[in-house]
C-alpha cells in the first residue's frame, strides 16, 4: 500500500514541509534511506543522515532545526520515535491473519478455543486448557493442563506455558519462552546431597506483556510469580520463583532476578543486570548494565549501577579512580619510600 506524506501527516497530527503528494510503499533507516520509503530522525548523533539520505519522507520533531537544505519531505511531528512506531503498528493491523486449526494440531477434549484463534501444525493443547479469542499459537507450542490464555495472545513456536499458568490479554511471547518451569529449590541433605522441593504454585502474566525469546519465568513455590501490567522482557532472561516485577518495568537482556524478589512499578533494568533474592526495589528505579544489586533499594526513582549498586555519578567517580589505580600505588609506594627516608634521618640525628 501507498501513502501520501499529506495522508501520514493527517493520520499522526503533523505537518508536511516539502511535497505533499509524495508517496512512500515502505521503511527504511535514515543512513539506508531509499526513494519510495519513510524514515525518522529522533536520535541527534544521526543528524548528519539527515542531509545525504534519499528516503522519500522523514519523522522529525516539531523542534529540530535543520542546518543546510533537505532533499526529502519532512514531516514535523511532537515525537518522530512514537510516530513511527503508530505508523508500524498501523502497519501490522493490516497484515493479513491466519485463523483456524490444523488437523495436526492436537487439542485435548476438555480444552475451550475461543474464536477466530489460529492454531498451527503441532501444537499441543492440554487438558482443561482455556484459550481466549483472537489467538495465534505457531507451530510447536505447548499449554499444559489448566492453563489459561487470554484474548489476543500471541506464542510464537516452541513456546512452552506449564500447567495451571495464566497469561492475560494482549500478551506475545516469542520463540524458546518458557512459562511456569520449576523454581531452582533443593534442600540440603546430611549427605551432603540435595533434595528437590516441589514447586507448586504457578505464573501469572498480566495483560499487555511481552516477553522475548528463550527467555524463562519460573513458577512459584507456593502461590504465584507475578509480571504485572505492561512489563516488556527481552530476550534471554531468567526470572525466579516467586518474584513479582511491577507495571511497566522493561528489563534489558542477560538479567537475572532471583528468587522473591519484587520489583516496584517503571523500573528499567538494562543489559546484565544481577539482581539478589528477597529483595525489594523501589518504584522507578534505573539499573545500568552489569550493575550487581545485593541489598533492597529504598529510595525510588534512582539511577545506579556497578557492583554493588551505586548512585551513578558516584559510580562515575569511583571509575576514574579505579582507572587510575596502577599510578596511584606507584604515588603511594613512592611516598611510603619518602617517609620511611625522613624517618631514618630523623633517628640517626636524634
Amino acid at each position: 500500500m501507498e501513502f501520501t506524506a499529506q495522508q501520514i501527516a493527517d493520520f499522526l497530527g503533523g505537518e508536511v514541509q516539502g511535497n505533499p503528494s509524495v508517496k512512500v510503499s515502505d521503511f527504511s533507516k535514515i543512513e539506508e534511506g531509499k526513494p519510495g520509503t519513510l524514515s525518522f530522525l529522533s536520535n541527534p548523533k544521526y543528524s548528519q543522515y539527515l542531509y545525504e539520505s534519499q528516503a522519500s519522507i522523514i519523522l522529525v520533531n516539531k523542534d529540530f532545526h535543520e542546518e543546510r537544505e533537505v532533499q526529502s519531505t519532512l514531516i514535523r511531528v511532537d515525537d518522530a520515535y512514537q510516530s513511527l512506531a503508530r505508523l508500524l503498528t498501523l502497519v501490522d493491523q493490516t497484515k493479513p491473519k491466519k485463523t483456524g486449526i490444523s488437523p495436526l494440531a492436537y487439542l485435548a477434549p476438555s480444552a475451550q478455543i475461543g474464536e477466530d484463534a489460529y492454531i498451527a501444525p503441532f501444537v499441543y493443547i492440554g487438558e482443561n486448557v482455556t484459550i481466549g479469542k483472537n489467538v495465534s499459537l505457531q507451530a510447536h507450542c505447548s499449554v499444559e493442563d489448566g492453563a489459561k490464555l487470554g484474548d489476543s495472545v500471541t506464542l510464537f513456536s516452541g513456546v512452552k506455558i506449564y500447567y495451571n499458568c495464566v497469561i492475560g490479554n494482549h500478551c506475545t511471547l516469542h520463540s524458546g519462552s518458557v512459562i511456569g518451569s520449576d523454581g531452582f529449590g533443593f534442600a540440603p541433605t546430611e549427605d551432603g546431597s540435595y533434595k528437590k522441593i516441589p514447586q507448586m504454585g504457578n505464573v501469572i502474566l498480566e495483560d499487555n506483556v511481552e516477553i522475548g525469546a528463550n527467555s524463562v519465568v519460573d513458577r512459584a513455590t507456593m502461590g504465584s510469580t507475578i509480571i504485572r501490567k505492561g512489563v516488556k522482557i527481552d530476550n534471554l532472561v531468567q526470572i525466579a520463583h516467586n518474584v513479582e516485577i511491577g507495571t511497566n518495568t522493561v528489563i534489558a537482556a542477560q538479567t537475572g532476578i532471583s528468587g522473591s524478589t519484587k520489583l516496584g512499578k517503571q523500573c528499567v533494568l538494562a543489559g546484565q543486570v544481577g539482581i539478589a533474592g528477597h529483595l525489594h526495589i523501589a518504584e522507578g528505579t534505573i539499573f545500568g548494565a552489569q550493575t550487581g544489586v545485593p541489598n533492597s533499594i529504598k529510595r525510588p526513582n534512582q539511577v545506579l549501577q556497578g557492583y554493588p549498586a551505586l548512585p551513578i555519578m558516584t559510580f562515575h567517580r569511583s571509575s576514574v579512580v579505579y582507572k587510575n589505580l596502577p599510578e596511584l600505588q606507584k604515588t603511594v609506594y613512592t611516598l611510603q619510600k619518602k617517609i620511611q627516608e625522613l624517618e631514618n634521618r630523623i633517628s640517626s640525628i636524634s
